[in-house]
């Protein structure tokens, strides 16, 4: 009876937290579709509001694509070495420099973006283009990736591996390409997964670092918040939602293969 009780109570507990963070966005889904929000769905359903959002922010959606594509390749080549790295050599000197790498993490977005103004900010190209952008993410990002290869790696013995390769010949290039980045598959994806969805969803580095030809979709959902009629705004979420969301299953499903292939 007792552990009954107990189920339905954790039941009726997740029920109640989904019901917390999907309703909301059912509401605002459905206020994009509407012809008038506040007359609800008796004025009828309509996408022209989408229509406008697209004609308005397509530039945006598009850029918020590219940088987080960028970042996640930059993020590989700089942190899946950067990770091996620090698995193959442990100590003081690799724990500082972990510690060094996820400093951006405790540091504000806003103080991050306001540091790299003060340092590229004279440089005119670069801080109009979209790379000036792609650096606050890469720096925030990073530690992301760094840490999910790692605790993949500092759960296997790959130097073992990488003995027995060795004795047969194989570089250390090959070493890494061979069995290092196979076997931190699942750390790879989940750190791929994570840099994905937080470039995409970044604001308070990006509003900072932003010109107003460079709008990513956070940015360009805040101004459509304050400046268009709330249909707008509503139908730009949706956007956001059709955009993010099948990339998110589709590498939450990439990682569990790799998880699954690992075992």
């Amino acid at each position: 009876m007792q552990r009954r009780l107990t189920w339905h109570l954790q039941l009726w507990v997740t029920l109640l937290t989904a019901a917390f963070l999907i309703v909301p966005a059912i509401q605002s889904i459905l206020a994009g579709l509407t012809v008038n929000y506040f007359r609800g769905l008796s004025s009828g359903l309509t996408l022209k509001w989408l229509g406008q959002v697209w004609e308005l922010y397509a530039d945006s959606i598009f850029l918020s694509l590219w940088l987080a594509f960028t970042c996640l390749i930059a993020t590989l080549v700089i942190g899946v070495p950067a990770a091996y790295a620090l698995a193959r050599n442990p100590g003081r000197i690799s724990r500082a420099l972990e510690e060094f790498i996820s400093l951006p993490l405790a540091v504000p977005g806003l103080a991050l973006a306001l540091a790299l103004l003060q340092l590229y900010g004279t440089m005119k190209g670069f801080r109009t283009s979209w790379a000036f952008i792609l650096v606050g993410h890469v720096l925030y990002t990073l530690p992301f990736m760094v840490r999910s290869v790692l605790a993949v790696l500092a759960a296997m013995d790959f130097k073992t591996l990488e003995e027995s390769a060795a004795t047969l010949g194989a570089t250390p290039f090959t070493r890494f390409r061979t069995i290092v980045v196979p076997n931190a598959m699942p750390g790879i994806l989940a750190g791929a997964l994570t840099v994905v969805t937080l470039s995409i969803g970044e604001f308070n580095l990006t509003w900072m670092l932003h010109t107003p030809y460079l709008k990513t979709l956070p940015v360009g959902l805040a101004d459509s918040y304050a400046s268009m009629r709330l249909e707008i705004a509503s139908a730009y979420t949706l956007i956001f939602f059709v955009m993010i969301v099948p990339l998110l299953m589709a590498m939450q499903w990439a990682s569990a293969r790799a998880q699954r292939i690992a075992q």
